[in-house]
């Protein structure tokens, strides 16, 4: 499956940003793949953001991001969302989707698909 995310920019801290994530080409119904949004700053490590699951829709965040960060998805679209509100300095990262066969929610980097990144920097 091919992943193309989109809606980086640049914001200023306290601002919005959605991102999104479309998938193309597979055998698979995208409505049967658990996605995934991680995200990598400078000089650091590609970190678990959020993710949501195919089969009851169940999601998962990270600490960091819990209440300002929502991830969603429309079958129907072969998308999935995430919306960031209150963002901070620290949110500044390229910000990867990525899909998984599996059921459960991987936080870690183990998942089968990734798509490009997007870039996202929250100005003070």
């Amino acid at each position: 499956v091919q992943l193309q995310a989109s809606g980086g920019g640049l914001v200023q801290a306290g601002g919005s940003l959605r991102l999104s994530c479309a998938a193309s080409g597979s055998g698979r119904t995208f409505s049967r793949y658990t996605m995934g949004w991680f995200r990598q700053a400078p000089g650091k490590e590609r970190e678990f953001v959020a993710g949501i699951s195919w089969a009851i829709g169940e999601t998962r965040y990270a600490d960091s991001v819990k209440g300002r960060f929502t991830i969603s998805r429309d079958n129907s679209k072969n998308t999935v969302y995430l919306q960031m509100n209150s963002l901070k300095p620290e949110d500044t990262a390229v910000y990867y989707c990525a899909a998984d066969a599996r059921i459960g929610i991987l936080t870690t980097i183990n998942y089968d698909y990734w798509g490009q990144g997007t870039l996202v920097t929250v100005s003070s």
